[in-house]
């Protein structure tokens, strides 16, 4: 077997990593992303203890770990091209695990505690202009040949511009959740299980009862709202797959993708004003801090405008 698919631990912390994975997705409640990541974080690194340390780790080697030992490990990463923003991933698995560990008294934590994550460059989102994501979003602006589909696009499409939502959470949407979308809100369900409830404007009811009535397929209301064309659950891949039929035929940027459509919901919304605070809850954001980040795109924007028009620029 490939030493990469290879856990190298003793028995016991084998056993208390396998729990604490249990703990983030069943009473946390964490997304199996981000589960994913911390199991392959934490799987790194305990190979690198393994080379570390001479032997495989268990449980009385993580309580003796030093600051000395993860910043090892951080500079091991870095060696592998890692960048910041991966370490810092990295590091925060690492400390979870530490963390789950020290409250049943098994290790002391401290050393992960005392350590401070890399610093990531903070990059901003990259939206539409107003005039390129209503044309991605419109009925009109559809490649598909099938009308039922380019109808599905544009449903998918406008859910994510005109409500601000995750792929993830517009494809999660059940035929149940929009029968009274007329009423003019969605509630969703974000990441960590957290719902909130979103405005839905009527162009986008609109987009999706075009949809519906042309749809071939009945549309449960305990099975998935979007489908596929052969009536299965819609896919992520074949939403990002049409956005980048459309960036060639709307001569729009590489930057433009699903993901893309959530950036220019809030930045045009902040633009014309909105809250910072509404436009996170909207986002479905846990931190004001992760939604100020368009503030930073609003103020580049406005220099942008600024050097192009004024005459002394």
């Amino acid at each position: 077997m490939d030493q990469e698919f290879l856990v190298s631990a003793k028995s016991d912390l084998q056993k208390a990593r396998t729990d604490w994975l249990a703990t983030l997705a069943n009473e946390r409640r964490l997304s199996n992303l981000t589960v994913d990541a911390y199991e392959r974080d934490t799987r790194q690194f305990l190979q690198f203890l393994t080379g570390h340390c001479g032997e495989a780790p268990g449980l009385s080697d993580i309580a003796e770990l030093r600051p000395a030992d993860l910043r090892a490990f951080l500079a091991f990463r870095r060696g592998n091209g890692a960048g910041a923003r991966t370490l810092g991933r990295g590091l925060a698995g690492v400390r979870s695990l530490l963390r789950y560990l020290e409250r049943r008294g098994l290790v002391n934590a401290a050393a992960a505690a005392a350590l401070k994550a890399p610093r990531a460059p903070r990059a901003l989102p990259k939206p539409l202009t107003a005039v390129d994501a209503r044309k991605v979003a419109s009925g009109a602006g559809q490649l598909a040949e099938e009308p039922w589909i380019a109808a599905r696009n544009a449903a998918v499409f406008t859910l994510l511009y005109g409500a601000g939502l995750r792929i993830s959470e517009a494809l999660g949407l059940s035929g149940g959740q929009v029968a009274d979308i007329r009423q003019g809100a969605l509630r969703i369900t974000g990441k960590g299980g957290k719902t909130r409830l979103v405005p839905v404007l009527p162009v986008t009811v609109e987009a999706i009862a075009e949809y519906r009535r042309l749809c071939p397929y009945h549309l449960e209301a305990d099975k998935a709202l979007f489908r596929g064309a052969r009536g299965g659950a819609l896919q992520p891949a074949i939403i990002q797959r049409e956005m980048k039929r459309m960036r060639s035929a709307l001569n729009l940027p590489e930057t433009a993708t699903p993901h893309a459509l959530r950036h220019s919901f809030a930045t045009h919304l902040l633009g014309r004003g909105g809250d910072l605070r509404a436009i996170q809850e909207l986002l479905g954001h846990a931190s004001l801090s992760t939604t100020q980040v368009y503030t930073g795109v609003d103020t580049t924007r406005l220099l942008e405008i600024y050097d192009a028009a004024h005459p002394r620029a």
